[in-house]
């Protein structure tokens, strides 16, 4: 069986229409959504759409927990908090009211079984929606902050950075961003598992997309920090 996991579409539903045609020719069976769907994208309500139509499990990110309640100090530079209000805000007024009941019922983990294999996947980190675990931190600490159950393989979204390793006989995975990555390849990211009953198969995918008609459609808007979000998409965070 194979199965998807996308996250961190942040309202770019160019990309996650391009991510869906690429699932869609791979004989993927499910998909899975680990969080951050709507916010800092010129499309959040048709992003919402989209997930919503997969008939999926979805589980909330730290963007999704902002939209529902606003950016509270200490969860972002504070040289940044006044303006990534205003882009909550602003992402606020585009989506609608059963839209915003949504996100704040979205559960914050799942734990699947397929064979024999167990998986755990959730946002950041098993406790929190905010924290950062980046590809580089040691296998101690990626064990100790990410690996806390007696899953097979574990899988997160928030960083977008993909990466795939394995440590202490366990799989973990970061699948990166649909709609915003962050590794210097304005690509979107996802994962792919192969499951069989007690063996499986991982593998990242990088998709094109239209970056130029995403960066077209912040321009024509009057979302409240265009420029910085076309240079994130343009050069992938970097």
């Amino acid at each position: 069986m194979r199965i998807a996991f996308i996250s961190d579409i942040h309202g770019n539903a160019t990309a996650l229409d391009r991510v869906l045609a690429d699932i869609n020719q791979r004989n993927v069976k499910k998909i899975f959504v680990l969080g951050d769907l709507c916010f800092r994208g010129p499309e959040p309500q048709r992003s919402l759409d989209l997930v919503r139509s997969l008939n999926t499990e979805v589980i909330k990110g730290n963007a999704d927990e902002w939209v529902v309640r606003g950016i509270k100090e200490g969860e972002v530079p504070d040289s940044a908090l006044e303006m990534m209000s205003k882009e909550r805000d602003w992402t606020l007024s585009q989506i609608e009211k059963t839209s915003i009941d949504y996100l704040r019922n979205l559960p914050t983990e799942l734990k699947l079984e397929f064979g024999k294999i167990k998986i755990n996947a959730y946002h950041a980190t098993p406790n929190s929606l905010f924290e950062v675990v980046n590809p580089n931190e040691s296998d101690q600490v990626i064990a100790e902050k990410m690996m806390d159950s007696e899953a097979d393989i574990y899988i997160y979204a928030h960083i977008h950075k993909p990466y795939i390793r394995y440590i202490n006989g366990k799989c973990i995975i970061n699948i990166g961003s649909v709609g915003l990555p962050f590794d210097g390849l304005a690509k979107s990211s996802y994962a792919i598992l192969e499951i069989h009953e007690e063996s499986f198969r991982t593998s990242i995918v990088r998709v094109n997309y239209d970056v130029n008609k995403v960066i077209n459609q912040f321009t024509e808007s009057d979302y409240p920090n265009i420029e910085q979000m076309k240079k994130m998409l343009r050069n992938a965070g970097i």
